[in-house]
This record gives structure tokens, sequence and C-alpha cells, in this order.
């Protein structure tokens, strides 16, 4: 066998593996979208997301296809040594009508240094809807306080992706009860002004259209008094000894009880927000909502509290609930039927308890020195639940209720109010179970 005869194999495997490697050497990019099928309002926008693996993106085409009419939406080159994009896409100037069409998506990459291109194509079915969905409020009369709540029932004539009251910029979801029948519990901000609250019901289908509608309410204002609290060497090292695990580095009982007074606080605030997504979407409470028996008022809702030490204002915070006292720990009922979401320690509420009433609207119960239920129970109204005590950022043995509406603090007061349940909640809840004009 010569040696002519040897190098020629070798020489083809060689060109094969050239070969390869140009064609097959870099993959095709990946190419996603969001949404990727169904229907879409002309204003919502679409999310592409293209990888390029070990290629470098070259350039994206996107076209929209209706009928025997085709629109480049997106024409986008990569000059530079791109491996990943994030491209929004709106349909705003496509001039496309009501009805089916295809979103024809091509993205090319080039091999970062030898190779040929490769290109990905893929097509997502959507359907343009661009009318709005019908919206009409129930209720009437809405007589909404200060630091209170309200209610809404309204009817949406088509399935919704986003529905419930806007205030400003905050959003208050509302809960479907059957049919085209929604009802959104939704509070007024004890810190909101007045001409700024302005509540409006939205709802917003699978498409991204949105219907916004007015609602017919009375607003009273009211007014929270303030209060001062002397702080004492004693309670400040107290509050630092129970807190000292949040900052070790802290030089003095004082820096560390006003970390846990801000810092703390706000952080408790949003794990109270994130807990008011664990809600039934139908109402689990019956009536009134029961008052801790035999317990004298220590300080009420939304009091401001300026925290002053050795003579010198160091600090101001919002109190959001209603502190309650009574014999050193004295049972704590549930105020009313719902669904434990939470028990155990939350920061400066101590030994706490948070139970589901539905719609957003849950209790809180804080400083327990017991805890009596755990997480997932349902509970009844009554039920004996925990007791009073003196954990957290308490001075000494009492309950801290509190009531939140889809994470905002809400005045305790209305829900212990007979009156106040049957004309602002029981009433409206009636529209459901009985709908007008039926």
């Amino acid at each position: 066998m010569n040696r002519l005869t040897l190098i020629l194999p070798v020489f083809f495997l060689v060109v094969i593996a050239v070969a390869l490697f140009y064609f097959l050497g870099s993959p095709a990019p990946a190419v996603s979208l969001t949404p990727e099928s169904g229907p879409i309002a002309i204003r919502r926008d679409l999310t592409v997301k293209l990888d390029a693996g070990r290629g470098v993106l070259k350039r994206l085409t996107i076209a929209a296809v209706q009928g025997e009419k085709t629109v480049n939406v997106l024409v986008k080159d990569y000059p530079g040594k791109s491996q990943q994009a994030t491209e929004t896409v709106n349909l705003l100037r496509s001039g496309l009508k009501e009805g089916p069409f295809t979103l024809q998506v091509r993205a090319t990459n080039s091999a970062p240094r030898f190779g040929a291109d490769r290109t990905t194509s893929k097509q997502f079915a959507f359907t343009f809807e661009n009318k709005p969905p019908a919206v009409a409020v129930l209720s009437i009369a809405h007589n909404i306080t200060r630091g209170g709540a309200g209610l809404v029932v309204y009817t949406v004539a088509k399935e919704v992706e986003k529905t419930g009251v806007v205030i400003g910029n905050q959003f208050y979801p509302g809960y479907r009860q059957g049919g085209e029948y929604y009802t959104c519990l939704f509070p007024f901000p004890y810190d909101m002004d007045l001409n700024q609250f302005i509540p409006r019901v939205t709802a917003v289908d699978r498409a991204g259209n949105e219907r916004v509608v007015g609602i017919n309410y009375h607003l009273i204002d009211k007014n929270f008094p303030p209060d001062r609290i002397n702080l004492t060497p004693a309670f400040v090292d107290k509050i630092a000894a129970e807190f000292r695990d949040r900052d070790p580095q802290a030089t003095s009982s004082l820096e560390l009880f006003l970390k846990v007074n801000g810092e703390v606080r706000a952080q408790d605030r949003k794990t109270i927000q994130d807990l008011s997504r664990q809600t039934s979407p139908v109402p689990l409470w019956e009536g009134i909502f029961l008052r801790m028996p035999n317990a004298a008022p220590l300080g009420g809702f939304a009091q401001t509290r300026t925290y002053v030490y050795e003579g010198k204002e160091v600090d101001t915070q919002t109190h959001l609930g209603f502190d309650l006292a009574s014999l050193a720990h004295a049972e704590v009922p549930a105020a009313n039927r719902g669904k434990v979401v939470f028990a155990g320690d939350l920061g400066i509420y101590g030994q706490c308890i948070i139970i589901d009433h539905g719609m957003g609207l849950q209790t809180i119960y804080g400083h327990l020195s017991r805890i009596g239920v755990k997480e997932g129970d349902n509970v009844e109204k009554g039920q004996m639940i925990g007791n009073t005590g003196a954990t957290g950022m308490a001075g000494g043995d009492h309950l801290h209720f509190e009531v939140v509406v889809s994470g905002q603090s809400v005045n305790p007061i209305e829900w212990w109010d007979p009156s106040w349940i049957k004309n602002n909640v029981s009433s409206k809840l009636e529209l459901v179970k009985t709908p007008a004009g039926k």
C-alpha cells in the first residue's frame, strides 16, 4: 500500500469534517414569543426572545400575514456580536383587521468565526380582537370613609385575564362569584388625599382590551389622632435583645431599635401584601367580625406615633391596627370564619396568625404568647386560636388586631359594626345571589 492510498481517505475525512462544521457547527437561533397564540388587541405588545447559542445574531424579520396581505412589523439587523436579544413588537401600525392572522418570525445567526448562516422560521397564530369587555356596576350607594373599605358588585360580559378596582396607581383584584358576576373589596387608604381617591372598575380581556367604568360613591373624611411614645432604656434594650440577629453589628440598642421600627416594619408589610394573594375568591366569613371580649383599647388605627428617647424625637411610624388589652395571656378568638395562611414569627408582630376570609379580606393577630393553629387550618368564628402576649415590638401583654384588604390595612372598627356590615357588605353581596331584575 503506497503513501497516496493512506493520505486520500484522511483528506476526504478532513473535507467532510470541515463541511459538516461549516454547515452544522453553529445551531440555528432559538426563538420564543410571548404570548405565542390566542386573541390579541391592537395595542398589546408581544415579546420576542432570541438566543444564538454558539453563534452570533445577524437578522430578525417579523411579518404579519392576514389573507393575501403581508406586513413587516419588525426588521432588525445585529451588526455586533450579540448572542441574545429581546425585542418588543407592536401591531398598532400593521393595518390588520379584526379576525385571524399569522405572525411569521424569521431569525438568522452567523458563526462567530467560520461557518454558514443558520435560520429559524416559526409561525404563530393569533386573532385580532379590539372590542373591550362590557362592564356594568350593579351596586349603588358606596359610602366610603377614609381608612375604611368599600365593596362593588359588577358584571363583565366576557372572559377576562384581569379585573378589579383601580385607585391611582394601585390595583385591587376583583373575584368572580359565578357567571358574569364579580365582586371587589377595595380600601380608601388612610393616607390618600380625598381628591386623589377616585375608584374605577377595570376589566382587561384575554386579548388585552381594557374597559374602565366609574363608581357612584360618597366619601367621608376622617382624622386619626396622633400619639407620642416615650421610649425607656429598658424597653429599647428589650427590643434590641429580641432582634439582635437582625443586625449583629449595631453599636447601640437605639440603633437596632430604629432599624427594626423602620426596615423590619417595611419587610413585614411586604410579607402581608404577598400573603394577601393567598385568598379564597368567594367570601368565607359570615356577618360581623368579633372583637376580643373584655378588652380595653390601647392604640387605634392609623395612629401616627412619634417616638421620643431621652427627650428627643427619634422616629415616626404609623400604627395600622387596633391594640386590645385584657388579662395576661388572654384567649384570642378568630374574628370570623376563614383559613389560616400564616402562623409563626413575623418581625415586629412577634408570634402572629393571619386568617384569610376570602376576596382579599384578612385579619392579623400579633404579639401572641401562644399560637394554637397552623397554616392551612380552617377556623370558625369565635374559635380560640391563641393567647395574647408581648412578643415582637410590644411593650406589654396585648393583642394587635389588624384588618387588611388586598394587603392594605383598613379600620377594624367598621368590621365590628353590624350596621356598617349590613349596609356596605352583606346587602351588596345579595346582588350576586339574587341579581337585580331577575
